[in-house]
């Protein structure tokens, strides 16, 4: 099985609670199709750099799958006709990265720097 990283971008307007919904569906389909999600990282609500169908925020959520490549297809079928998904992106990849990824890092990053400035 091939490593890979998909990342999509929720609209706005939704709960957490369906974005959460959104990634189980994308897991299940993961697994029904022979695979696995490894990790499951949300990156929460977003500014986006320029409006995507009159949306200026979305929500970010990456998976990292060990997964055969008919898995990958379905689940972008899939993704392509969900009309909550307002983008997606999935990148085939040599080895998982340990630990959160960049995103996450500079989400903790900035959170300590403005700790330290108030203080």
């Amino acid at each position: 099985m091939a490593l890979y990283e998909h990342i999509f971008l929720a609209r706005q307007d939704l709960a957490q609670a369906q974005v959460d919904t959104l990634t189980e569906d994308a897991g299940k389909i993961i697994a029904d199709n022979g695979g696995k999600v490894v990790e499951t990282e949300n990156w929460g609500l977003k500014s986006l750099a320029y409006k995507i169908q009159k949306n200026r925020k979305a929500h970010f959520v990456m998976l990292r799958l060990d997964t055969p490549p008919a898995a990958v297809e379905e689940l972008e079928r899939q993704t392509r006709i969900n009309e909550d998904v307002v983008r997606y992106m999935t990148i085939r990849v040599d080895a998982h990265e340990d630990g959160p990824s960049v995103q996450l890092r500079k989400n903790e990053r900035d959170t300590r720097r403005g700790k330290k400035e108030r203080n």
